[in-house]
């Protein structure tokens, strides 16, 4: 079942619920058929990874340290991947086409509307990241020390990003809503704001900064940017609260 319909009633972001479309996508590689069995020791697995390599990095974590940290043997570790290589490309897929699912999915009346739109996307990615901290903070952290296909991997993640970023603001110049001179390069700007949220969570941690400042202030300072000849309305509330429901199930 797609993100897109899960996300009414349960949290789509979860663990668990993640593990469970890895499992699906990797049926044929991992030995271990059984969903009661597979989808909790695939989230032992992948909750253990990202924890040890928040702080070892993930190239240093050694199958071992792995295996102790989730609770099953080495043996064990073997029947859900066959490698690292394999492990990371599990996780990079999951985030990947979570990001893609999720963000090519807009609300019909939004999608009509570039500046709702914009907002929409700036909003949902960060309660997304929000939601998956430690899949993001490990995507972007760990990019730099991935094998060259699984690096390649994480910047074609970044790329797809700001091409949907860019899809919306192409929309709003069009439709005269937007003034941008530089649409490709207006985007590649607008992304870091979206990966500060997660990067630097400890410093808005520190200041206090809640999750809806921060979303309403990049969205205001987007608008800001890109504003063409009608006058950008700040983000409604009915608006963020639909940005709510579709990120956070």
């Amino acid at each position: 079942m797609g993100l897109a319909r899960q996300r009414s009633g349960t949290n789509a972001f979860a663990m668990d619920v993640l593990c469970a479309r890895i499992l699906e996508r990797h049926r044929d590689s991992v030995r271990v058929q059984k969903p009661h069995l597979a989808v909790p020791n695939l989230t032992r697995i992948i909750g253990a990874t990202l924890t040890l390599s928040n702080k070892h990095g993930f190239h240093a974590t050694t199958l071992r340290q792995l295996a102790e940290a989730s609770g099953l043997s080495m043996g064990g570790l073997y029947t859900y991947f066959d490698s690292k290589p394999t492990l990371l490309s599990m996780i990079l897929g999951e985030v990947a086409e979570t990001v893609a699912e999720v963000l090519n999915q807009p609300p019909a009346d939004v999608k009509q509307d570039a500046r709702k739109h914009l907002h929409w996307i700036i909003a949902t990615h960060v309660r997304m990241s929000e939601a998956m901290q430690p899949w993001f903070v490990f995507c972007f952290m760990e990019a730099k020390s991935f094998p060259p296909a699984e690096r390649q991997r994480a910047i074609d993640m970044e790329v797809m990003t700001e091409k949907i970023i860019a899809g919306v603001l192409k929309q709003g110049v069009a439709s005269g809503v937007f003034a941008i001179d530089q649409v490709t390069l207006t985007a590649s700007l607008i992304k870091p704001l979206l990966q500060d949220w997660y990067v630097k969570r400890a410093k808005y941690r520190r200041r206090g900064t809640s999750i809806e400042t921060y979303i309403n202030a990049v969205s205001t300072f987007a608008d800001a940017a890109v504003a063409g000849r009608t006058r950008p309305s700040r983000v409604a509330t009915g608006s963020r609260t639909k940005s709510r429901q579709t990120a956070h199930p």
